[in-house]
């Protein structure tokens, strides 16, 4: 740590001294002596950030595309039945409906995760692509002193 002449403590990104592809001790001149400057430290709180958005996002496209495909298996059932009405399941209540009926509400449910796993991929790729950026400037800074993996 280092103290920063507000008198906060600051993570000083220089003090890691395990190389990240073999956990061995960085070699005296890989190792990096820059102070960590106030907007370092911000670029590295902000990839942290993102990595932690970046974590929660792929969780909820993950469970988004599991309730998907649950939702287009019940709709595959439905066109395998025999024309009878069905009961479909709308939060904790069962209510009758004819099977085109419940067909057509399972295709406009695929349809809405559909969309809602798009704008998930989206902000993934936004997130990717910020990192990147704080990747290359603080890896340029800090060498190898410096770990910015998942």
């Amino acid at each position: 740590l280092q103290k920063h002449r507000s008198g906060s403590l600051l993570l000083a990104a220089t003090e890691t001294t395990m190389s990240s592809n073999t956990g061995a001790m960085l070699q005296p001149e890989e190792e990096n002596d820059n102070d960590v400057r106030r907007e370092d430290q911000d670029n590295i709180n902000k990839f942290g950030k993102l990595n932690s958005r970046l974590h929660e996002l792929r969780s909820s496209r993950d469970a988004l595309k599991k309730t998907m495909e649950g939702v287009d298996d019940a709709s595959t059932e439905l066109m395998m039945s025999s024309g009878d009405n069905v009961m479909i399941m709308m939060g904790d209540c069962f209510f009758e409906a004819s099977e085109e009926d419940a067909t057509e509400l399972c295709e406009q449910q695929v349809e809405e995760y559909q969309e809602k796993i798009d704008n998930i991929e989206a902000e993934i790729g936004e997130i990717q692509s910020e990192q990147g950026e704080l990747k290359k400037a603080l890896y340029g800074r800090f060498g190898k002193s410096i770990q910015l993996e998942e």
